[in-house]
């Protein structure tokens, strides 16, 4: 049982920056990859960031590269999204997932899609709205 809430989403201006954060309760030590999706209205979700928890690989979309860093805190039981240069088109519900088993790969295939096929965990989600 792995139980993920986020936190932190809220509006920001173009160029600004945000950290979302997600933590983790349960049988946490399970959690094998674990990210940050999101999804815009009328849009499929996407892949944003993810983390390899076996050796801290990260994956970063596109779209965010350069811009938006994951990390872990294994003690805290959390992970973090910070995105900085914020632009409109982020503006989403961003969602946390953790999946439990398989390899690193499956972080990079659930990047590449919605995460609906690798993921076995969801949060509720928060909201991030950017406006210029």
């Amino acid at each position: 049982q792995v139980r993920l809430v986020e936190s932190g989403g809220g509006s920001v201006e173009a160029g600004g920056s945000l950290t979302l954060s997600c933590a983790a309760s349960g049988y946490t030590y399970s959690t094998n990859c674990m990210g940050w999706f999101r999804q815009a209205p009328g849009k499929e979700r996407e892949g944003v960031a993810l983390i390899y928890t076996g050796d801290s690989s990260t994956y970063y979309a596109d779209s965010v590269k350069g811009r938006a860093t994951i990390s872990r805190d294994h003690f805290k039981n959390t992970i973090y999204l910070q995105m900085n240069s914020l632009k409109t088109e982020d503006s989403a519900m961003y969602y946390c997932a953790a999946a439990f088993s398989g390899p690193s790969s499956q972080c990079s295939t659930a990047l590449r899609g919605g995460g609906d096929d690798v993921m076995d965990t969801w949060g509720k989600g928060t909201s991030v709205t950017v406006s210029s």
